[in-house]
């Protein structure tokens, strides 16, 4: 599938040089005369081995002057979701005006960062010189986690979207890809710059249920009083609210909706970080969470589900339509989940045929992730069950930085 500024498709063969180079060749030509800006290329494990060869043919014949991306298990482009024994996905975009950098980070740096002007130097990118970052990164040999909150220091508010690779779990092997280079650790941050920004949706998958509630006691992940109630007593009067047949979605579908910036009049979706209910114990009154909370955060129960993932995707779909009515889309990167698709939906082509259908036609392009990146107000988390879409759009004319 392609737009006037990106177009994106899958080889589902194994490697075979001249196949490949005639297949670079014609997707660049559906470009027409439009200068390619960034590649993004995705490849499913079989093609380790030759992965570097890959790669040298798309650069050249493709005329890709940045090429990046990573393995997984399963790929998107268009409008299909390629789940099963994928090949590989190749998406051109001509990005006007845009100004791009590829970074390729590793543990040791992660390591011996100490601060926001550690990672301005390494990058040569400081905070103004940048719209946002596209990243892949290996879920096996580096604390992603970590990594993002130097990353949050160094560059919010700037949205950074993107995902972690898959590949074999069986000996924790990925591979990312940066131009000609293979790497099976770290990862790769695209600086998009210029007259070029990153929009998107980081959909997680769950819809709200009851009321806000504001927490009055808390201990590291454990929620002792929601409301100076007992915490356990707020949840169970959630649930009972609920009809019988929305209890029956929610019994061990429920999670916690964190809200991040409280500053805000009203609180909507994606205002909510969504975690991990862990546990709840009715004896103490306490809930278990896979997060920090802390005092006076709003919070909202939240039910996951595929209805509920579907709901959420699509009300973040219509909200993206009307605030970007007026704005060129030039192309997007899909990066969901690997426990969505046709695991959690039952049907082929969820997410991609939903975002073809109220922001296409687009050249689209992405994989299955091992976790998703995307931000929730204006910091950027490390997620799960979730869709990020990254979307590159063109800058207003005060959002144009130079890097």
């Amino acid at each position: 599938m392609q737009s006037a500024h990106a177009v994106a498709a899958h080889w589902q063969g194994d490697f075979h040089e001249a196949g490949l180079r005639t297949w670079a060749e014609g997707l660049r030509s559906q470009l027409r005369a439009a200068k390619v800006s960034l590649g993004l290329v995705f490849m499913a494990p079989r093609f380790f081995s030759r992965a570097k060869e890959v790669l040298e043919v798309l650069r050249v014949h493709g005329q890709i002057p940045l090429l990046v991306g990573c393995s997984s298990g399963g790929l998107i482009a268009g409008d299909e979701e390629l789940e099963d024994n994928p090949g590989l996905v190749l998406a051109l975009y001509s990005l006007p005006g845009a100004v791009l950098k590829a970074f390729h980070f590793t543990q040791e740096q992660v390591e011996e960062a100490n601060g926001p002007g550690y990672w301005h130097l390494e990058t040569e990118i400081g905070p103004e010189q940048t719209n946002g970052w596209l990243v892949f990164a290996d879920p096996f040999h580096i604390d992603s986690e970590g990594w993002l909150r130097g990353w949050n220091e160094a560059y919010a508010p700037m949205p950074v979207m993107g995902g972690l690779a898959s590949g074999d779990p069986a000996a924790q092997l990925t591979q990312i890809y940066v131009d000609g280079e293979v790497y099976e650790e770290g990862g790769v941050a695209v600086a998009i710059g210029g007259d070029v920004r990153l929009a998107g949706i980081t959909s997680q998958g769950c819809t709200p249920i009851g009321e806000t509630w504001t927490l009055t006691k808390v201990e590291n992940n454990l929620i002792r009083q929601i409301g100076n109630r007992s915490a356990y007593e707020v949840l169970a009067e959630t649930f009972n609210a609920l009809s019988t047949e929305e209890q029956k979605k929610a019994r061990g579908n429920l999670f916690i909706g964190l809200v991040i910036n409280e500053y805000l009049e009203e609180f909507h979706r994606g205002d909510f970080l969504v975690r991990n209910l862990l546990g709840a114990d009715p004896q103490s009154g306490t809930i278990a969470v896979g997060a920090l909370p802390r005092e006076g955060q709003t919070i909202q129960f939240q039910r996951h589900d595929a209805a509920a993932a579907t709901e959420d995707l699509l009300a973040l779909l219509a909200r993206a339509k009307k605030e970007l009515a007026d704005t060129t889309i030039y192309g997007a990167c899909l990066c969901c989940c690997n426990g969505r698709g046709q695991h959690l939906f039952g049907v082929p082509n969820h997410d991609a045929q939903l975002i073809q259908q109220h922001l296409g036609p687009l050249g689209l392009a992405g994989f299955f992730c091992n976790g998703e990146i995307g931000p929730v107000g204006e910091r950027n988390f490390l997620h799960g069950y979730t869709a990020s879409l990254a979307l590159f759009v063109a800058a207003k004319p005060h959002e144009a930085p130079k890097v």
